[in-house]
């Protein structure tokens, strides 16, 4: 069997500096079903050096072997690799336990001193990475109290922070949430982190662009019709109802996730793959959106699913959920057009679409581009399809073309092909979970993968005034759909106006 060209180059050379790594909310459903899988990849992958530790942060009295037993069964359940017991035996040996209250300092100060002998111990030179895998209520505590404790402070050695989203639930608190980070922490401390980025297929975005030379010249709006980009949920809120009532489909996904891919799609390139080349030139992109303010409600469409069907049972619908307000406003689904001022995307519109109870679950970007100026082959009574590059970063990650191709016989007859690149077949190899490579990439102090924060001020400046207003503004009104649906008819009466359609996925 020969070797797979693909995979030439494979090196693991990105090995992972000695530190100790202190997860507060250890106990919590992300430490356990992302954080400490991620982690036993990374050893498995030999990125991780022997000299490293994990702290895991908690309130409630247990003890080393406690936490190793509940990891144990956490990286059982979810690490995309099976569990080997001479690779868990060195995990494990990692693994240390901290009891304490996350508001009170003098905790702080035996957590200092753990740490100092955690170094003795490990070899960990002093390098600590806090995450702060916790309500956003307790972020300003938690920076605040290390601080104070003298943990934030770097010499020889390095102090880093990485701090889950949502940054803010506004432009307002994003910009007090930021601050009140800064008091502490230097910016290039701060890893604001969005698993989104860390996917292969939006990785793959920058080489996509910037490294092939038959997409480079026609990534414009010479070229480009339209973009859409879609994340599509099949689920509900489940338990999470106290949480989605506050956040809704904007906050918790729109506004982060998805403008995230809207940077990476349209930006320029940058000088360089340093860090901030990258973050600039992202911020630059997102400060060309016009922000929606009341002149531009009209290309909004915020939905709530009602009762209905998926998978042959049926689902009760958002008001009907344990937890959930019966005259609740809360938006399940959004849907908008944004606009792009500047040189490159002038006159294409991307089009956004989120939603929870949809028939399907995807996320992907779709790229359509423009017709030929004049067609020659038509079928009678249909237009060749335009072509479409499709980007899919869940669930098979991978990139799609469509284009139109003629059918075997005398006559000429179209039809639509697509040259499909699946990362799973084509490289002979699973892909890493994006949490691998995001706490991998804050080891070695890569930032690229992370928010900076005028990059989150920018976007939160984009929906300000739709989260002011949505709950008082009759253009903002919730507009119903069926479970098992693709949403509110009102969304395809937006992207209808402008003559086009949504994909199917």
């Amino acid at each position: 069997m020969t070797d797979n060209p693909l995979r030439a180059g494979d090196g693991n050379e990105r090995v992972a500096p000695p530190a100790v790594l202190v997860i507060f909310g250890s106990t919590g459903d992300l430490a356990h079903r992302k954080l400490l899988p991620a982690l036993y990849n990374l050893l498995v992958d030999g990125l991780l050096p022997s000299s490293f530790a994990i702290a895991a942060v908690g309130r409630r009295a247990e003890t080393d072997d406690d936490v190793r037993a509940q990891a144990r069964q956490s990286v059982a359940n979810f690490s995309r690799r099976r569990l080997d017991e001479d690779r868990w035996r060195r995990f494990a040996a990692m693994l240390r336990y901290v009891q304490m209250q996350l508001d009170a300092p003098d905790d702080y100060a035996r957590l200092a001193q753990f740490l100092a002998a955690l170094d003795v111990e490990c070899g960990t030179r002093g390098n600590r990475l806090f995450y702060l895998s916790v309500p956003p209520s307790l972020f300003p505590v938690i920076v605040e109290r290390l601080g104070d404790a003298g943990l934030a402070r770097e010499h020889d050695n390095f102090v880093r922070i990485i701090v889950e989203k949502p940054f803010g639930h506004d432009l307002a608190s994003a910009v007090t949430l930021n601050e009140q980070i800064h008091r502490v922490f230097a910016e290039r401390q701060v890893f604001r982190i969005d698993h989104y980025l860390g996917k292969e297929t939006v990785q793959n975005l920058l080489v996509l662009r910037f490294g092939n030379g038959i997409l480079e010249p026609i990534w414009n709006r010479r070229y480009v019709d339209h973009c859409q980009i879609t994340v599509a949920e099949t689920l509900g809120i489940g338990s999470r109802a106290a949480y989605y009532e506050e956040a809704g489909a904007l906050r918790d996904m729109v506004a982060n996730h998805m403008m995230q891919l809207v940077s990476l799609v349209g930006m320029e390139p940058p000088v360089d793959l340093h860090a901030d080349s990258v973050r600039d030139e992202k911020v630059k992109l997102l400060r060309s959106i016009e922000p929606i303010g009341p002149a531009q409600f009209a290309t909004v469409v915020r939905g709530q699913y009602t009762a209905g069907w998926l998978g042959g049972q049926p689902v009760p619908g958002y008001r009907e959920e344990p937890g959930v307000a019966p005259t609740s406003t809360t938006e399940t689904y959004f849907a908008v057009r944004l606009t792009i001022d500047n040189w490159r995307w002038a006159g294409v519109p991307f089009y956004l679409r989120h939603g929870k109870r949809l028939p399907k679950r995807v996320t992907e970007i779709a790229i359509q581009f423009k017709q030929p100026p004049r067609q020659f082959f038509q079928t009678p009574g249909e237009e060749p399809a335009p072509n479409v590059l499709v980007l899919r970063i869940q669930p098979d990650e991978g990139i799609s073309l469509r284009l139109v191709a003629k059918q075997p016989g005398p006559a000429i007859r179209l039809q639509n092909v697509t040259l499909d690149f699946l990362y799973r077949t084509a490289f002979d190899v699973e892909p890493p979970e994006a949490y691998e490579r995001l706490l991998l990439d804050c080891l070695l102090g890569d930032s690229t993968l992370f928010a900076r924060r005028d990059e989150i001020e920018t976007m939160w400046r984009i929906y300000d005034a739709v989260l002011a207003r949505q709950h008082d503004d009759p253009a903002l009104a919730i507009h119903p759909y069926p479970a098992g649906s693709w949403g509110p008819a009102a969304a395809d009466a937006l992207i209808a106006a402008d003559g086009r359609a949504w994909r199917r996925p």
